[in-house]
C-alpha cells in the first residue's frame, strides 16, 4: 500500500454505564434522543462494513432481520466480517467468516478502500483488537447509570492509554466520547 492510499478506520462503539458495563444495553433506551441519534448516525454514515465476533453475529442475526427499528435498514444489508473458528455458515445476509490469519486479514481489510469498519458488541473481539493495536477509535456513549454487574469492556485488558478526540454532553446527561489510542495519535501526527 502506498502512503497516499487512504486507510479505513476500525472503530468500536459502545453504550456504557458509569461503572463500565457494556453488556446488554437495554438500560440505554430511556435516554434515546436526537443528540444520541446524531452520534449514532455519524457512525452509520461513515461505515460500510461490520467486524463482529461470532456471539454478537448470532445475536444480531436473530434480532435485526425482523426488527421494526430504523437501524435495520443499515444492519441487515451491510457487509459483515465475522471472526469465528466454529461458524462458517451465513445465517444472516452478506457475511464473510474469518477463522485463520485473523490479525493479517483485519490489517488487509483496514488497507482496503472504502468506508470505515465498525465493531458493535463483540466485547471479547474488541479486547483482542485493543491488545493487538488494531483499534483506531473508541466511540463511547457513557450513561448516568450504574448497573453493578455485567461484562465490562476493560476487564482483563492490559494497560492502554488513549487521547480524547471529542466530547459532548447531551441534554439528558449522556456523555458522547471519542478516543484514539495514544500510539495511533502519535502515528497520525507524524504523517
Amino acid at each position: 500500500m502506498s502512503d497516499d492510499t487512504p486507510t479505513r478506520t476500525l472503530f468500536a462503539t459502545y453504550y456504557m454505564t458509569l461503572d463500565g458495563v457494556v453488556e446488554n444495553p437495554s438500560w440505554s433506551a430511556p435516554f434515546w434522543n436526537d443528540e444520541i441519534e446524531t452520534f449514532k448516525q455519524e457512525e452509520t454514515d461513515r461505515t460500510d462494513a461490520l467486524l463482529l465476533g461470532r456471539v454478537t453475529y448470532e445475536q444480531f442475526a436473530q434480532a435485526w432481520p425482523t426488527s421494526p427499528d430504523p437501524g435495520a435498514e443499515f444492519f441487515n444489508p451491510v457487509k459483515k466480517y465475522v471472526v469465528s473458528t466454529t461458524r462458517t455458515e451465513d445465517i444472516w445476509e452478506n457475511a464473510t467468516f474469518i477463522g485463520d490469519d485473523v490479525r493479517e486479514t483485519i490489517i488487509d481489510l483496514k488497507e482496503d478502500r472504502g468506508g470505515d469498519l465498525a465493531v458493535h458488541g463483540s466485547i471479547s473481539l474488541t479486547k483482542w483488537l485493543l491488545e493487538e493495536g488494531l483499534i483506531d477509535e473508541l466511540r463511547l456513549l457513557v450513561y448516568p447509570v450504574v448497573q453493578g454487574s455485567g461484562r465490562r469492556l476493560f476487564d482483563d485488558v492490559s494497560q492502554a492509554e488513549f487521547v480524547l478526540e471529542s466530547s459532548d454532553t447531551t441534554s439528558n446527561g449522556v456523555l458522547a466520547l471519542v478516543y484514539r489510542p495514544k500510539s495511533e495519535r502519535r502515528s497520525a501526527e507524524s504523517n
